[in-house]
């Protein structure tokens, strides 16, 4: 009976392994929202590294994180680089391509828990007295990443942040 079992399990888990060959090698996550305002005055919120501190929900999950900058305070080659509990891991951001007042370019690499080197995107249009914000996050899925999206959502766990943030930097930028 034990043997039957075992074979079944090894069964089961080489099924998961094959179907997870079958999963894009590839993923987006984005959310948007609409601001009151211009892009002029939501861009700077985006665009200085230690400003977004304000509005980003990863902050509230280690408030004792050990942050370091580097590079210009904004713009392209302004860096950050944190180092925090379990909740937040280690890694490093620095922003590649700075266009105000429409689009922010991120290079975004996680260090630990999980390696993970992915691009953060976060564009602005204008649409009469508000502003549409989009936060994306794109990048490679390598094999244990579409093993673990079997049993884990990444564009709700990641996306959820997204739409927290954003939440935030809407009422940040509309407060001013």
């Amino acid at each position: 009976m034990i043997e039957v079992i075992a074979i079944l399990v090894i069964i089961l888990i080489a099924a998961m392994l094959i179907f997870a060959t079958t999963k894009p090698d590839t993923f987006r996550v984005e959310r948007m929202i609409s601001i009151k305002g211009s892009p002029e005055k939501i861009f700077p919120l985006i665009n200085d590294i230690r400003t977004m501190q304000t509005w980003s929900p990863w902050e509230k999950l280690d408030p004792n994180m050990k942050r370091t900058y580097s590079g210009p305070a904004s713009g392209q080659g302004a860096a950050y680089a944190w180092e925090g509990n379990s909740k937040i891991g280690t890694g490093r951001m620095e922003i590649l391509d700075s266009t105000p007042p429409s689009k922010a370019v991120f290079k975004l690499d996680f260090l630990k828990p999980i390696e993970g080197h992915n691009t953060v995107e976060i564009v602005l249009e204008q649409r009469g007295d508000e502003t549409t914000v989009t936060h994306s996050m794109f990048g490679p899925s390598p094999f244990i990443s579409k093993v673990m999206s079997l049993f884990f959502s990444m564009d709700k766990m990641v996306g959820d942040k997204f739409a927290e943030g954003l939440a935030n930097l809407k009422a940040l930028a509309e407060k001013q």
